[in-house]
């Protein structure tokens, strides 16, 4: 089911785009996956966004402000204890960038990098408890670490969230596919030897679409930038682009099972 009204421990939650242009990156969003934008009108949430389909919650949009600011979406994932996983994280061998923070009465959230420099946060639900929609077009749906180092992931995540890790990859390739609760909850692949050396490990988002060919030509119209066209996947096909602001994500157009 697309509707959600929480989230297990360990299981992403939520992703948020940080973006130097808050309103154009609205207004992409509006035209590529017709998202809605709301603005907190509380000072002290700083004009944060949070972006709807059909009135709920799917995504966040973060106003970040300065010169060299790199619009990034980013990925949260459920906790129970977000003080508790600041402390897993910093024995296995993370860093912690934001000590666990209440907001308002919504949740507690914290945020890491892990040992290879890929940031990631953690939400604690409060009132708020993630995305109320995800799985369906136009929302979130895959999260995937492309790590430096896939055997020094595998060992952080095992005791940061408890996940297994399942070697899924084929044909010489490898993919491996995060387990939690009896199933997937994300994936990891190594970073390939392309690319530049001062990129670190990093989480990519996922977001489902109807179309991806459709999807990467109105990302072109729009005024954003294509990595890589529709490649067949065994879940569906799968494109990296990015928006105006250069925030990188992947679309996929899921099959359907059975």
């Amino acid at each position: 089911m697309s509707e959600r009204s929480g989230y297990r421990p360990g299981v992403p939650c939520w992703v948020e785009l940080a973006s130097p242009d808050a309103a154009a990156s609205a207004r992409f969003y509006r035209e590529l996956f017709g998202w809605d934008a709301v603005f907190d009108e509380e000072p002290r949430q700083g004009g944060y966004g949070r972006f709807t389909l059909r009135g709920r919650f799917v995504a966040g949009l973060e106003p970040r402000f300065g010169r060299g600011v790199q619009a990034m979406w980013h990925t949260y994932v459920a906790v129970d204890d977000a003080a508790a996983a600041a402390d897993r994280v910093r024995a296995a061998g993370g860093t912690v960038v934001a000590e666990p923070v209440k907001i308002m009465e919504r949740g507690v959230l914290a945020a890491f990098h892990d040992p290879s420099g890929a940031f990631f946060a953690v939400w604690q639900a409060g009132e708020d408890h993630g995305a109320q929609l995800a799985g369906e077009p136009g929302t979130f749906g895959w999260t995937e670490l492309s790590a430096r180092d896939t055997a020094v992931a595998k060992t952080f995540y095992a005791r940061v969230f408890g996940w297994g890790a399942e070697d899924t990859g084929t044909g010489g390739v490898e993919y491996v596919e995060w387990q939690a609760h009896g199933r997937r909850v994300a994936g990891m692949a190594p970073m390939g030897p392309n690319v530049p050396p001062e990129v670190p490990s990093h989480w990519r988002t996922y977001f489902v679409v109807e179309d991806a060919d459709a999807t990467v030509a109105r990302v072109r119209q729009l005024g954003g930038k294509v990595f890589s066209e529709p490649v067949n996947t065994h879940a569906g096909p799968v494109a990296v682009v990015a928006d105006p602001q250069f925030a990188p994500f992947a679309v996929i157009a899921l099959r359907e099972s059975g």
